[in-house]
């Protein structure tokens, strides 16, 4: 590689999950899953603070029971959201941890976590802690690269709205990362199958049509995408971006304290630790289901020191969620309407995300296709990081691939806010992007000055009824009857998905221009930076965590291999010496006793050499023989 392709090397691809993340890298002409330092191929995403630490991954997830109102998961399902968004306002119910509003400059209301970390409260906005699971990613590859990485690919849901993406993007900003590319996570998963399945380099012609269909953890997408010889085209899109597998486990745990409240007529749906515990039993019995026909709970100390044993069939999981279940197959069908397909001529239909196991799901999918086999040819768990790595290498330039097309669609129809209340639609949902549509429009009194446009993202001709993105207004109009002056406004998106929109008076160069990233709920430069200082302070509070850790447990061992050969020293140590080791011992263990919450390295350090001071003397003495020994006593026993 040279030149420009060069730079932008290494280029990972990164899925960010709801509940899982995963990473990977093109290398020796494939793509590789990258392992976590724990050796597994997702790490789930999420954040815990503690009085000492923070801990991203497993580490936060092992504790979430001990810990629950400061382990905080499900942050793709607030990113980009208002707080008085219907969907926010349910999950608040819900999660242990505690989510309030916090006013911007804009007096916008946005959803703010909130924590104690080492004895402090912290407020943390989704975009931080989405950030704080993407340097995780991060950091994983560079272990493994042996290098520093700077450039990304990273998938969103592909029915993320336009405020969703950009606030996407921004968490990857305060992680350190450049996006070379937002894609859509079906897509991704579309790249993948195409390579696993060598449709990529296959012969002249070769065309397959792929439905793609993607539950996860918090998030449903459906695609059906066009895979040819050196082409991905994504034909049209649709979903949920608030359903998946964390709703199973919902229905499940809600199940659970009932049954709990019948046997016991205690209600514990208020504590929080004992919710965090049955939601993590739930999790398990959710995943044993996907292979047995029953499973079973047990949770000692459940609550109020009762102890918890049930059973639950697969029946009964299918029957509390049936309707969820169900609700998967309504954005297939309108997948395929709007494709302008038929069942019949999809070829392949591809699962992704760990919720498409639930064999009732893949069970339904199965009798809509009428009985067409699903393709399982590929890991659900993976795909999506697999196909973003792929595409970040032929960014890069690193891949024989670098020629392939890659046609994404804009979920969400996007327009303008009439003067009669109506939408005007201008870029109808599923374009291919990147795109560039017009509109004309006319003054509504004579003699207007100027004009407001507000711009929607949505599908109801009512415009208040859809999402409001932003606005601008043209000056400068000259005064004229009313409908005479004419204005194009014009919508041009890119190939990641993010709105700009001008308007010109025609015949004029009198023109407004506005990219849509300054939305209301969108953080401010001003507020990003702060983040950024904030997420590398956090950073290098966590490698000086890791180095006080390590230097503690070098001082644990070297206390213990003190003791040990005091206690094998027999006579050759001194008995003044002994008793000098011996208090020095004694007062370190003391120390280390009390001081078990973390502190810096150095006065672990210290220590070790307070005591190799006193220890490595008398060691050397006893070595040298010059230890006088101690005297022999002879015990009588008197009657």
């Amino acid at each position: 590689m040279a030149g420009k392709s060069a730079e932008k090397w290494p280029a990972i691809g990164i899925d960010l999950g709801t509940t899982y993340s995963c990473v990977a890298v093109w290398q020796h002409d494939r793509v590789e899953i990258i392992t976590n330092d724990l050796g597994n191929r997702t790490t789930p995403s999420c954040v815990a603070f503690t009085q000492t630490h923070r801990l991203i991954g497993e580490g936060a997830i092992n504790q979430a029971s001990i810990n629950p109102t400061n382990t905080i998961f499900d942050a793709k399902r607030l990113i980009g959201r208002k707080f008085n968004d219907q969907v926010v306002q349910d999950d608040i119910k819900l999660w242990p941890f505690t989510v309030i509003a916090q006013s911007d400059a804009n007096n916008t209301k946005k959803p703010t976590i909130v924590v104690n970390y080492k004895d402090e409260e912290k407020h943390f906005s989704p975009e931080e802690i989405s950030s704080m699971v993407l340097l995780k990613m991060k950091d994983i590859a560079e272990v493994y690269l042996g290098t520093e990485v700077k450039n990304a690919v990273v998938t969103v849901p592909a029915y993320f709205n336009n405020e969703q993406r950009q606030a996407t993007k921004d968490a990857c900003t305060i992680a350190g990362l450049n996006v070379l590319r937002i894609i859509n996570e079906p897509t991704a998963a579309a790249i993948a199958y195409g390579l696993v399945k060598k449709l990529a380099t296959g012969g002249v012609g070769v065309t397959k049509n792929v439905l793609v269909f993607d539950l996860g953890g918090g998030t449903f997408d459906v695609s059906l995408v066009t895979i040819g010889r050196d082409s991905f085209e994504v034909r049209s899109v649709n979903g949920d971006t608030h359903l998946g597998g964390g709703d199973f486990d919902k229905r499940m745990v809600s199940h659970f304290i009932a049954e709990f409240e019948r046997k016991h007529g205690k209600n514990m749906s208020n504590n929080p630790r004992a919710v965090a515990r049955l939601r993590a039993a739930c999790e398990r019995a959710k995943r044993n289901l996907s292979s047995n026909p029953d499973t079973s709970i047990d949770i000692d100390c459940l609550f109020d020191g009762i102890d918890f044993s049930s059973t639950i069939t697969r029946a009964r999981f299918e029957k509390l969620n049936m309707d969820l279940f169900q609700n998967c197959l309504d954005p297939v069908d309108k997948c395929l309407k709007d494709a302008k397909i038929e069942k019949s001529v999809v070829d392949e239909i591809v699962l992704v995300g760990g919720s498409t196991r639930i064999p009732m799901v893949q069970q339904l999918l199965k009798d809509f296709f009428n009985g067409k086999e699903l393709c399982r040819g590929i890991n659900p768990d993976e795909a999506v990081a697999y196909g973003a790595a792929s595409h970040a290498a032929s960014l890069a330039g690193a891949t024989v691939n670098k020629n392939h097309v890659l046609v994404d669609v804009t979920p969400l129809s996007l327009g303008i806010w009439l003067d009669d209340g109506e939408m005007m639609v201008i870029v109808p949902r599923n374009t291919s992007i990147p795109t560039k549509m017009s509109g004309r429009t006319y003054t509504v009194s004579t003699n207007q000055r100027s004009a407001l446009y507000s711009v929607l993202e949505g599908e109801s001709k009512i415009a208040d009824e859809n999402h409001y993105l932003g606005e601008f207004t043209l000056f400068g109009i000259p005064p004229a009857p009313k409908g005479v002056p004419q204005i194009d406004v014009v919508f041009e998106i890119d190939a990641d998905g993010i709105l700009t929109v001008s308007g010109e008076l025609v015949g004029t160069k009198n023109k407004k221009k506005i990219t849509i990233t300054n939305h209301s709920a969108r953080l401010s430069k001003s507020e990003i930076d702060r983040m950024v200082k904030e997420a590398e302070n956090y950073k290098a509070q966590d490698e000086a965590f890791k180095e006080a850790a390590v230097a503690k447990t070098k001082l644990e061992n070297y206390v213990d291999e003190v003791k040990k050969k005091v206690s094998v020293s027999g006579a050759t140590i001194d008995l003044r010496d002994k008793r000098k080791v011996g208090d020095a011992i004694e007062q370190t263990q003391a120390w280390l006793d009390w001081n078990n919450m973390f502190g810096e390295a150095r006065i672990f350090e210290e220590k070790v050499e307070g005591l190799k001071n006193i220890w490595e003397p008398v060691f050397k003495k006893m070595r040298s023989g010059d230890a006088r020994t101690c005297p022999k006593v002879e015990i009588l026993e008197l009657d």
